[in-house]
């Protein structure tokens, strides 16, 4: 991560923090691991990120906003305020839950016959990739601010609340709801905060009782 510029390290419930072996392996990095930041789960860690992306081999119904790495990190360099690079842990990569938690699905394309990258590997490629764009792409100003994942979090929230009340949704269903919502929504590139809260205001409008 130093090598390529990246400072801002999360750690999501690691199983040992601060660990000496950690240390040993983090040479002339150690500021990286001792300013990185501990969280309880992913949807935490990354509630302030305007974009989340999660490093995966998952098919593509998983997402609809499929990247190769390259294309991912451009994407996250035309973002403003802060943007996620999720990896799942060494043995069992992300959880279900933890991809739904990020707008983009990201590839590291590789030979067909081997594959294989482990978690350092994936992310020094990324670092990389993202250090390359961030030397040849200008900065470009944005006006608005750009939603957070917690504010979109939020929004599926009150989707899911609005759909139970008016019975359109049932949560003992087996409905796919929840999910299509998020694939809904993934597809919006670069939602501001401001149309998040025109979505919720009208949701909050709908749900008010009708005068008779």
């Amino acid at each position: 991560m130093k090598t390529m510029g990246v400072g801002d390290l999360r750690l999501v419930a690691p199983e040992k923090f601060p660990a000496p072996e950690a240390r040993w392996m983090a040479t002339n990095a150690i500021d990286v691991l001792d300013s990185s930041k501990l969280h309880r789960c992913l949807t935490e860690a990354i509630s302030d990120c305007t974009a989340a992306f999660a490093l995966s081999a998952r098919p593509r119904e998983w997402s609809t906003q499929v990247l190769d790495v390259r294309a991912a990190a451009a994407r996250a360099m035309a973002l403003e305020g802060d943007v996620a690079f999720v990896f799942g842990n060494e043995q069992a990569g992300l959880t279900n839950d933890e991809m739904l938690a990020c707008q983009y699905l990201v590839h590291i394309p590789a030979h067909p016959d081997f594959t294989s990258l482990n978690l350092a590997q994936a992310v020094q490629v990324v670092a990389y990739e993202l250090f390359m764009v961030s030397t040849s792409t200008p900065f470009q100003m944005r006006m608005e601010k750009p939603a957070t994942v917690a504010d979109l979090e939020g929004l599926y929230g009150h989707l899911e609340q609005a759909a139970v009340q008016s019975k359109f949704f049932d949560p003992a269903s087996n409905s796919k709801l929840r999910t299509r919502f998020r694939r809904l929504f993934s597809r919006v590139p670069d939602m501001e905060r401001e149309e998040v809260n025109i979505l919720r205001g009208l949701l909050n409008a709908l749900q008010k009782p009708k005068s008779k």
